[in-house]
């Protein structure tokens, strides 16, 4: 009876194996690089539990270096809403949309022989919900080489939608919420971040302010959580120290001073809107709590390139008012010249963006 089954066994194995070869397919298992290797390089506030890393601020990433024509990643979003950028060997640009359901997807492959660069960035920011990323996948004769020494430039920015390059890629006008056409790769941010071949944190949020959003959470409130949708995690300011701070805020709270109405505004302050003095301190006492956290990094003060810096806006004057009370000679205001256009910066306008924060960062600080 063994002998029979065995022999069976082969009369049907081998058939198959052959048929398979015969259309190129392998049947050899992959290789596994779990999410904790040590060869992974992450760049962003990252959250870890016992099986995943979980991505939930915009610019988030994690890159890999191999040998090697095929890799993929096994992720699992918690909601249908983020999208990610997959760059390979830092130009070929594609995008992935993440599923609730835990699986395989193919980031690269039929790639020519010898290294390879894969970097899986989050377009999206953290009202998008997580994702959880348990490792990449690769033909098992791949070879994990060790990532190069880490840029020794530090940037963070902390902002809102603009920031998050929220609806930057919606040509239709309507300014579209949908993740799919929001990039932090092609923001301002993350554009002169490499430039300047530095690290990258992207500490933003659509919709948020610093003395009122148009959700129940406020910037001062959100700025040092790991996880911002828990009040519980904190961030460990010590695991990254920014050379340069850039803070692009003030363009919501702009907005919702003027909406007495506002569900937000009668929250933050009832009945009254806020004068020129309270908005000046609140803003002074986030950038005194940032300094605190970062007693050497330059910071510069932006603002723009929404309405909030149209000719006219009292917001640029009470950021400057904010800083020249300060008194700190390495914090910095830089008012982006207003769009004029509808809506968010679209992709021309977040590269006119950059190009004004490169050009500020040369002229004036030492990195």
């Amino acid at each position: 009876k063994n002998w029979f089954n065995h022999t069976m066994k082969n009369k049907i194995f081998y058939p198959v194996l052959l048929f398979l070869t015969s259309l190129g397919l392998s049947y050899a298992q992959d290789k596994i690089i779990s999410f904790n290797n040590p060869d992974l390089y992450y760049q962003g506030r990252i959250m870890y539990n016992d099986s995943a890393a979980v991505l939930s601020w915009p610019g988030t990433s994690i890159t890999i270096w191999f040998e090697g024509t095929n890799i993929s990643a096994v992720l699992q979003d918690a909601d249908t809403a983020n999208y990610y950028n997959i760059i390979l060997d830092d130009k070929n640009i594609s995008k992935i949309h993440t599923d609730t359901v835990k699986q395989t997807y193919s980031l690269a492959s039929g790639l020519q022989e010898g290294k390879h660069k894969v970097e899986l960035f989050k377009r999206t920011g953290w009202g998008k919900g997580k994702t959880f990323f348990y490792g990449f996948e690769t033909p098992d004769n791949t070879i994990i080489l060790s990532p190069p020494p880490p840029p020794k430039r530090k940037i963070e920015f902390f902002g809102n939608s603009i920031t998050c390059g929220y609806a930057m890629e919606d040509s239709s006008g309507r300014d579209s919420w949908f993740g799919y056409f929001e990039n932090n790769y092609l923001s301002y941010a993350a554009i002169t971040a490499r430039y300047f071949n530095a690290q990258y944190y992207c500490t933003s949020k659509s919709g948020i302010g610093i003395m009122v959003s148009w959700f129940p959470l406020i910037m001062p409130e959100v700025y040092d959580r790991l996880d911002p949708t828990d009040p519980n995690s904190k961030w460990d300011f010590s695991k990254y120290t920014p050379d340069i701070v850039v803070i692009n805020l003030f363009q919501n709270d702009a907005w919702i001073v003027n909406l007495p109405n506002n569900e937000q505004f009668k929250f933050r302050f009832g009945t009254k809107k806020p004068d020129a003095d309270f908005i000046i301190k609140s803003y002074k006492d986030f950038v005194a709590s940032i300094r605190n956290k970062y007693p050497k990094a330059s910071i510069i003060c932006a603002l723009g390139n929404m309405d909030a810096t149209k000719e006219g806006s009292p917001w640029p004057g009470y950021v400057q008012k904010a800083v020249d009370q300060l008194k700190d000679q390495n914090i910095y205001t830089l008012f982006f010249k207003y769009k004029d256009t509808a809506g968010h910066p679209k992709v021309n306008e977040q590269k006119a963006m950059a190009e004004s924060l490169i050009e500020f960062i040369e002229k004036n600080i030492s990195w």
